[in-house]
């Protein structure tokens, strides 16, 4: 049986409590913060709230992720942070015009990929690397966002 627990709850797992976490954030790592800066603000339409020693602040509906510089390089093979759209194909489109180059990745069972945009019927996605490596998704829900706060 399953269980909907709205995001500000605590878990009870066994008689003891889970630790209460009051919030979340993603972090992506940039060679070069500048440049990271400049692609965020160019192509995705994305400026930092905040800057504090040299980490770019950002804010998407109620989410923060942060760019931090750093000498390491993402491995670029699995997300590291994903966007919610309402329209894949638009989006897709309007990064593309912006000069945006997307991935191609091969579907997995069950979904179809049509110009680089997986769909599996509930849920559509297209991923792109930014400047820094970091692989980045866009997804649709046709049912609306499953994470309560879109």
């Amino acid at each position: 049986m399953s269980r909907t627990i709205a995001p500000s709850q605590s878990v009870v797992q066994k008689g003891r409590e889970a630790l209460i976490y009051t919030d979340a954030y993603g972090k992506l790592p940039a060679q070069n913060v500048a440049r990271a800066r400049a692609f965020y603000a160019d192509k995705l339409f994305l400026k930092p709230y905040k800057e504090h020693a040299d980490h770019l602040y950002f804010e998407v509906g109620r989410t923060t992720f942060i760019i931090f510089p750093s000498t390491g390089a993402p491995s670029g093979t699995h997300d590291q942070l994903g966007f919610i759209v309402e329209d894949v194909e638009s989006t897709v489109a309007r990064l593309q015009s912006k000069g945006v180059t997307f991935e191609v990745f091969p579907g997995p069972p069950g979904a179809t990929m049509k110009n680089g945009i997986m769909d599996r019927g509930s849920m559509k996605a297209a991923w792109f690397k930014d400047t820094e490596g970091n692989l980045i998704s866009i997804a649709e829900f046709s049912q609306g966002s499953p994470f309560g706060h879109a």
